[in-house]
């Protein structure tokens, strides 16, 4: 466990601790505690008591269980009044708590009453109401003491005309920078309780992070799901219309131009109509398979970067070797990966030639776009690329961009990933 800045700063530079911020901050974080502690001390023994009194008509057991649960929000403002120690820079702990999976107070009891943290923080309340608490007002006292010598005797000497009375003070003076070594340790070594009791442990950190990776899978899920849903619908419904339209504009031409070849205004109309009608079909067409193209879904990436590469207006080089296929939502990452790529390429790129590399190697799929043009492209928030690190961070993936001024840029993509099945030749 790391130290607290207070202490670094005692033990680094002793004498640049009394002229730095930290004892006043020291001073505000033992005054909070003391209020906070005498508070909690009030609420958690009076809680403890009447359920204790309560306890034979049942009704107290319900107090005691509740005074378990107090525990829980006394620890997240003690994670949170680390920042008055340690600075608004410095990360405090995350909450050790699990995701509650079921709605309604029932479950939620449940699982906080069995989960190792609640307890924990209960204890860290008890010893914090019933000991820390006085500690801390014992400290403020004796700097409010020695505060006071240095102060009082003054006004003693000046009024009573007794100059002796300035030994005190200048016992007040030298004993206040003891008092805030005292007081900084005495931060230092609460903060390090507060981490040590309310921080996560290895394994709820590791229930944590699988709770989100479960999450961010089932986010992932559900995209694709809509993803497919909307592909479905542009390919059966808009697409449809279009084509209808096409062909019914297209006999209207033909009719027109067969019933009075002279009417030449009306049928311009209709032909340039028809026209765009088609140019519009084309559009969506591309549009459907940008989104998921139907030859990934039958032969998965490298033929379908094929087909993205002959339709580029750059010339692109397709260098991609799978030896079967790969998850679905992994393909549909990479294949997004390399069209947004290679989009940018002619977009932003002024590149006379791209190539794609791929290959999959212990467990890890790498893909790398790269171009001879002119570079200085970025990530930068808000931007293509930046959404596109976003994209890939949903299945673990890693992007890394290379691009100096001049070129040649190369944009890359790791995935971790199995095979799902072998590829029928």
């Amino acid at each position: 466990m790391r130290s607290s800045p207070t202490w670094r700063a005692m033990t680094r530079s002793p004498v640049n601790f009394l002229t730095s911020a930290a004892p006043w901050r020291s001073l505000g974080y033992l005054a909070s505690s003391g209020l906070v502690g005498l508070l909690s001390l009030v609420v958690l023994g009076g809680v403890l008591v009447c359920g204790l009194l309560l306890s034979v008509l049942g009704v107290g057991l319900v107090l005691l269980a509740g005074s378990v649960l107090l525990g829980i929000p006394l620890a997240a403002l003690e994670r949170r009044r680390l920042r008055l120690l340690e600075g608004p820079h410095e990360d405090r702990p995350a909450s050790p708590h699990g995701t509650v999976t079921r709605p309604g107070l029932g479950p939620w009891l449940t699982t906080r009453l069995r989960e190792p943290a609640t307890w924990r923080e209960f204890s860290y309340a008890v010893v914090f109401a019933v000991l820390l608490s006085f500690v801390n007002l014992a400290l403020l006292a004796l700097t409010g003491l020695l505060a006071a010598l240095v102060v009082a005797p003054v006004q003693v000497a000046v009024t009573s005309a007794q100059p002796e009375a300035l030994v005190l003070t200048g016992i007040g003076i030298a004993g206040l920078p003891v008092a805030a070594y005292a007081l900084g340790a005495a931060a230092a070594a609460q903060s390090w309780f507060v981490r040590l009791m309310l921080a996560p442990k290895e394994g709820e950190q590791t229930d944590r992070v699988m709770e989100l990776t479960r999450s961010r899978a089932r986010m992932a899920d559900a995209f694709e799901a809509e993803r497919r849903r909307i592909e479905r619908d542009l390919h059966d419904g808009a697409q449809q219309h279009l084509v209808a339209l096409v062909m019914t504009l297209g006999l209207a031409e033909l009719e027109l131009g067969a019933a009075d070849p002279a009417a030449g205004k009306g049928g311009e109309l209709v032909s340039r109509a028809r026209h765009e009608a088609k140019q519009a079909l084309d559009e969506l067409r591309d549009l459907i398979r940008g989104i998921h193209p139907r030859v990934l879904t039958d032969h998965g990436v490298a033929a379908a970067v094929s087909d993205v590469a002959v339709r580029c207006r750059v010339p692109v080089a397709v260098d991609v070797e799978l030896t079967g296929r790969l998850p679905a939502q992994i393909e549909a990452t990479a294949y997004f990966f390399i069209s947004e790529a290679l989009t940018n390429v002619v977009k932003h790129s002024g590149a006379a030639a791209a190539t794609v590399h791929g290959r999959l190697a212990a467990g890890r799929l790498s893909v790398t776009v790269t171009d001879d043009g002119v570079g200085g492209a970025g990530l930068r928030d808000g931007g293509g690329l930046q959404g596109l690190a976003d994209r890939v961070a949903v299945v673990d993936g890693r992007l890394t961009l290379s691009s100096p001024c001049g070129g040649p840029t190369a944009l890359s993509l790791e995935i971790p990933c199995r095979h799902r099945h072998s590829v029928s030749s």
